[in-house]
């Protein structure tokens, strides 16, 4: 029994980071119907730029992550106005494409400054964070998962529910022509949406890389393990991509404890290809029906 809680637990911990991996797609598939396959890319930028300020920099860790999450939001600006703002009004499987080139862009430059071996960022958590029931430990760093992730859910939450440029980004999701004849800029809420979709990643970078260690590599895949949470949940659903980050983080969990490390790795692909069979939209996903 206390191994089975155990695995619950770290299910749960490893489902929280994925569902915070997947908020920023969903924000930028939400607002342009656009797949970023340079998702993994921005969770790698957003680690190694930490690591750089909190290690090589030595500045202190608030201010070291503050930073962080400023230069992210800054680069998701970038990206919008300078790769993809050019190619509004062609067609989306061009961006699509162009994504995939920019997340091969970023990692070639990673890998070239950084290498392809494992950094740590310093210890840095206390050891008071650190949770424990019987025989079943929840380590301070998923501690810090949960109180960052929740804190960070919350203010996203006030932010599209109260906050005008919340309200714009909710009605581009919803229905971009109408959005624009009500006079809403639509390239400002673009660059927005990537903007904080790149501030999302770097935040989920960090906690990942100081659970596993920064790896260009490994944080990378973790791009790829978002697709079958946001398939799971809904591509345009926040609310799915949280409940499908649990599932996928409990499948995988499970799996490596009870069948075979092995192949906790290609689980969450499994379900993809099964949801994608059964039900396309996902959980959550909004059904779409066309009329000709």
């Amino acid at each position: 029994m206390d191994f089975f809680l155990q695995l619950l637990v770290n299910g749960i911990s490893l489902g929280f980071l994925y569902s915070l991996s997947a908020l920023g797609f969903v924000m930028i598939f939400k607002s342009s119907s656009v797949l970023n396959f340079a998702h993994g890319e921005l969770l790698a930028i957003g680690a190694f730029m930490f690591l750089v300020l909190s290690l090589w920099a030595n500045l202190p860790i608030v201010l070291a992550f503050a930073l962080t999450l400023i230069g992210s939001f800054t680069l998701g600006f970038i990206i919008e106005r300078f790769f993809l703002r050019p190619l509004i009004g062609e067609a989306l499987i061009q961006v699509i494409m162009l994504t995939l080139g920019i997340s091969y862009m970023f990692k070639g430059l990673l890998l070239f400054v950084f290498g392809g071996d494992i950094h740590d960022f310093p210890d840095f958590l206390p050891e008071g964070l650190a949770l424990k029931w019987g025989a079943v430990e929840l380590p301070s760093v998923y501690v810090a998962t949960f109180i960052i992730g929740i804190i960070f859910l919350i203010i996203f939450g006030f932010f599209f529910k109260y906050s005008s440029q919340g309200i714009y980004m909710r009605s581009v999701a919803d229905n971009q022509p109408a959005a624009l004849s009500l006079g809403v800029n639509v390239r400002r809420v673009f660059a927005f949406s990537w903007a904080i979709a790149a501030l999302v990643a770097a935040m989920s970078g960090i906690v990942l890389g100081i659970v596993k260690g920064i790896n260009v590599h490994e944080l990378s895949s973790i791009g790829l393990k978002v697709f079958p949470v946001v398939i799971l949940g809904g591509l345009d659903s926040i609310g799915g991509a949280i409940l499908g980050g649990l599932i996928i983080g409990l499948l995988e969990t499970f799996t490596g404890g009870y069948v075979s490390t092995s192949l906790r790795e290609i689980i969450p692909f499994i379900v993809l290809v099964l949801i994608l069979m059964v039900r396309p939209y996902g959980l959550f996903g909004l059904v779409e029906i066309e009329r000709v």
